[in-house]
């Protein structure tokens, strides 16, 4: 295989697209005085994203945790309930459960997709119930930027009278049944981390049509300080706000998103096209995914068919400074969760020990492209 032929910095998956706009507003913010958390930039954030998404609201905060923590705690975990999650996730939304003193219960997912299995769902919270168990909520997850599928997960959770809170960190821009990603669920949790399909450095946003929740969401998010004038709590809050400055770099982001999520599709397509003959490789949800925002782009390996597995592509990219990675590692596999109460199918253990995330990042320019394409070929010539 070919080496790389220069040195320079290690390409990664999902960098964050930031240029001129962003510096322009985050300057205006600057000069405007507002520094300290919370201004105008906040404001019109919120609205914005809140009309992308389809909501009445919307609350910027410093984390798409944070906004899961504050939606579950909104919703009653508490110690003594559980919530379902998805097995097939970043440890995140497990985390923002256990933050309530509440216990996850994790469901296994469509092969597919991904995402939480409906069938299984039901199995799980029919169990639950039987036993007695208080469940205060499930959260399905956008995997990888495909909208879960709501039509059939909603009217589950309806039967079963459990909210539901979409933890779509990964899917703005997305779309299920004609309705945007965040627009699910009495709630939903976006997150705007650096290598999300778009950026506030660190940030996140909740959204919802209850005017109470979100009132609560920011009355708890800003240390829960009652309208004294001076400093009164009358329960423990949190630190959760998103700032002034960052609100501003999300107004540039907001402005390019449709941009970048065509260039992450089209590197998408190249991908396809480049495994379109290679025996046990297939791109994983390319099927209907346009509907997603192609936020990372992954392939499934069979080792028996292709002749070699996920993790030596991997390393072959890795030794040429290129960053790839598998599917998120199940929950039921994570040491800290040990122990937990799991519904498995064994999807998510296969999807995890086939898949690789490959390069799928807006930033990219043509050079890095090449070259990541160039590496794979090098790859999938000497494994022929």
């Amino acid at each position: 295989m070919t080496a790389p032929t220069r040195l320079r910095e290690r390409i990664y998956m999902s960098s964050p697209d930031v240029g001129a706009r962003e510096e322009e507003l985050v300057v205006e913010a600057l000069r405007s005085g507002w520094i300290a958390p919370l201004g105008p930039m906040v404001d019109e954030f919120e609205r914005q994203l809140a009309e992308r998404c389809g909501r009445r609201y919307a609350v910027a905060l410093s984390s798409g945790t944070a906004a899961l923590h504050l939606a579950l705690l909104n919703v009653g975990a508490a110690p003594g309930t559980v919530v379902i999650v998805p097995t097939m996730t970043f440890a995140a939304t497990a985390n923002a459960v256990v933050y309530t003193g509440a216990e996850p219960v994790f469901v296994d997912c469509d092969p597919a997709t991904g995402n939480l299995d409906p069938a299984l769902l039901d199995q799980a919270l029919t169990a639950l119930r039987r036993e007695g168990a208080r469940v205060a909520a499930v959260v399905p997850v956008d995997l990888l930027g495909r909208s879960v599928d709501h039509t059939a997960i909603g009217p589950v959770c309806a039967e079963h009278g459990v909210p539901v809170i979409s933890d779509a960190a990964e899917s703005l821009g997305a779309s299920h049944a004609g309705r945007p990603a965040g627009s699910f669920g009495i709630a939903a949790a976006v997150s705007f981390n650096g290598n999300k399909i778009m950026t506030t450095s660190g940030g996140g946003v909740l959204l919802t049509d209850d005017a109470a929740f979100a009132d609560r969401v920011r009355y708890l998010s800003t240390q829960a300080r009652q309208p004294a004038v001076h400093y009164e709590h009358t329960e423990v809050g949190y630190n959760y706000r998103l700032s002034n400055l960052l609100a501003a770099l999300g107004l540039a982001q907001l402005e390019r998103l449709d941009a970048m999520i065509g260039r992450r599709r089209a590197l998408r397509a190249e991908y396809d096209r480049l495994f379109a003959d290679v025996a046990g490789v297939s791109l994983f949800q390319r099927v209907g995914d346009q509907y997603d925002n192609c936020w990372l782009t992954a392939i499934l390996v069979d080792p028996a068919s292709a002749g070699w597995a996920a993790d030596d592509l991997r390393s072959a990219l890795d030794v040429c400074n290129i960053e790839s990675r598998p599917l998120w590692k199940p929950m039921h596999q994570q040491p800290v969760f040990a122990g937990a109460r799991s519904f498995l199918t064994g999807a998510a253990d296969r999807l995890f020990a086939t898949g690789l995330t490959l390069p799928s990042g807006s930033a990219l320019g043509p050079e890095e492209r090449s070259e990541v394409m160039g590496v794979i070929g090098d790859f999938l010539r000497d494994r022929r």
